[in-house]
């Protein structure tokens, strides 16, 4: 039995199941049904919504073109309105231009025209002038080179007389400007400075207390006199001039202490060759130690300092030198005070030309002993005791012998110039001033349109008669530089020299 409720269980169960299962088949059923439903629905409201959004979208896409088009349509036109008006411009250029061209055109035509006409009336005016040179030959009697002669004759006269005129006229500018400054300067220079000047000479005289004391210095058989000129080295003159020794001899240091010697052999009145060289050995220590002392006093008188020892003795040797009568120690130390001065008033190294201004003249202390001139014996001075270059250059064109490398080496030879010409400085000797003022007449007799000359001054200036009918007023000034450059190339001269031409035309007669 227990199987037979068992398969009623079962088929209770079954039946059960079939139950819940078409049960719950129903419901899904209706459930789906309705959800299909729904689906339905939706479907069928996003389909209307899609299809107004859609025609919305359209008619905005349909509103959006034709706004497009429009300003397609505007700009297309505008675009068309300025080609057209470019076309119009580029037509109205082309008109313009095709105006133009037939403009030129028929100025070429004119112009074309206008030439050969201009050829035809060059041909003519040619055969013309040729007819008339003809015709003024014949009448003129000159020919065409002889005319052109004389017009260029003419032309080069009124050309000179103008240059002569422009030349016074500049002179007359640059004197007015700077003879002021310049002389300024000069006066201003020479005024600070002075400087003592002996006489030239190669002989000194000692003085005797006796005309006794000549048979002493004489000695035995010449013995003493001898002693004195061969140590010494320098020539003992006694002839019939009263109580006096003239000493003679080119070395000025070897004279001085031949006299030295002399005057204390002459006070001491022990006269031999052994006392003779004994006073001989002293006067030369004293005459060393004047030179040193002369020459550390100029260096200290002109402020130039750290001079090599042996420059310094030879600067002292220069006191014992003259030149012209001019002592060359005081005349170096005047071109260093006046080249010092000159060079602090143009602004220049004042320093530099004292120094070049002092040794300018260094080999006039040696130059009796060494071969050469005394610039250039200075220059191997100053370069052996290592010198700068500056002073060398400042020093070695004083003289014109060098080529002038600096303002301070004008300065030296100016302030050189200035010391030797200031009146009283130097002297000459008669024969040499005769030839000297010979030789500047010759020079101005010898120039064309000089009728006579006279040196006057002293040679210093020269006054020049220029023949009326040979030079007019305005040529005299360009004889009066020609004159000047011939002086200055042929002749040696102290200072400079005024050359003063005069023109005149003079008609005398007689009421009678």
């Amino acid at each position: 039995m227990e199987w037979y409720y068992a398969i009623i269980a079962a088929a209770v169960g079954v039946a059960c199941f079939f139950a819940g299962f078409i049960a719950q088949k129903s419901r899904s059923e209706k459930t789906v049904g309705n959800a299909e439903t729904t689906a339905k629905n939706l479907i069928s409201d996003a389909e209307r919504k899609a299809e107004e959004i859609r025609k919305e979208r359209l008619a905005d896409a349909k509103d959006e073109a034709r706004r497009i088009r429009k300003e397609t349509d505007e700009e297309i036109k505008e675009r068309r309105d300025e080609v057209k008006k470019q076309e119009r411009r580029l037509q109205q250029k082309e008109e313009n231009v095709d105006k133009k061209l037939d403009s030129i055109d028929k100025k070429l035509e004119q112009a074309e025209r206008r030439e050969k006409a201009i050829a035809n009336k060059e041909n003519e005016l040619d055969t013309a002038l040729q007819r008339q040179n003809v015709e003024l030959e014949k009448i003129s009697g000159y020919t065409k080179d002889e005319a052109k002669q004389i017009l260029l004759d003419n032309v080069e006269r009124e050309i000179r007389t103008e240059a002569a005129t422009l030349i016074r006229d500049i002179e007359n500018e640059a004197r007015e400007k700077g003879d002021a400054k310049a002389k300024e300067i000069i006066i201003g220079a020479i005024q600070r400075t002075a400087a003592d000047h002996v006489a030239e000479t190669t002989v000194s005289v000692v003085p005797l207390p006796n005309d006794e004391m000549k048979g002493r210095i004489i000695g035995r058989e010449g013995r003493n006199i001898r002693a004195i000129e061969t140590m010494t080295g320098i020539d003992l003159i006694i002839d019939d001039t009263p109580e006096a020794v003239v000493l003679s001899g080119f070395d000025p240091v070897k004279r001085e202490i031949a006299r030295l010697s002399l005057e204390k052999l002459i006070v001491d009145g022990r006269i031999h060759p052994a006392r003779i060289e004994e006073m001989v050995k002293k006067a030369e220590k004293e005459v060393v130690n004047i030179i040193k002392d002369a020459g550390e006093q100029a260096t200290f008188e002109v402020g130039v300092h750290n001079l090599h020892p042996e420059l310094i003795r030879l600067i002292g040797r220069l006191r014992y030198r003259t030149s012209y009568g001019q002592n060359v120690l005081k005349h170096s130390i005047e071109v260093a005070h006046l080249a010092g001065l000159m060079a602090s008033e143009l602004s220049l190294d004042p320093t530099l030309a004292k120094r070049a201004g002092l040794l300018h003249d260094i080999g006039k202390a040696v130059d009796h002993e060494v071969e050469g001139t005394h610039v250039d014996i200075g220059m191997d001075l100053l370069k052996k005791y290592k010198e700068s270059q500056a002073v060398i250059d400042a020093m070695s064109s004083h003289h014109g012998d060098y080529e002038i490398k600096s303002l301070e080496a004008m300065l030296i030879a100016a302030a050189d110039a200035l010391s030797a010409a200031r009146p009283g400085a130097r002297r000459e000797t008669l024969e040499t001033y005769i030839k000297r003022l010979q030789k500047l007449e010759e020079i101005a007799n010898t120039t064309k349109g000089v009728e006579q000359s006279y040196a006057i001054q002293a040679g210093r200036e020269i006054r020049i008669v220029a023949k009326p009918d040979e030079v007019n007023d305005s040529e005299i000034i360009l004889l009066a530089r020609e004159i000047s450059k011939k002086i200055e190339s042929e002749l040696d001269y102290p200072g400079q020299i005024k050359v003063n031409v005069l023109r005149e035309t003079r008609a005398i007669d007689y009421a009678k």
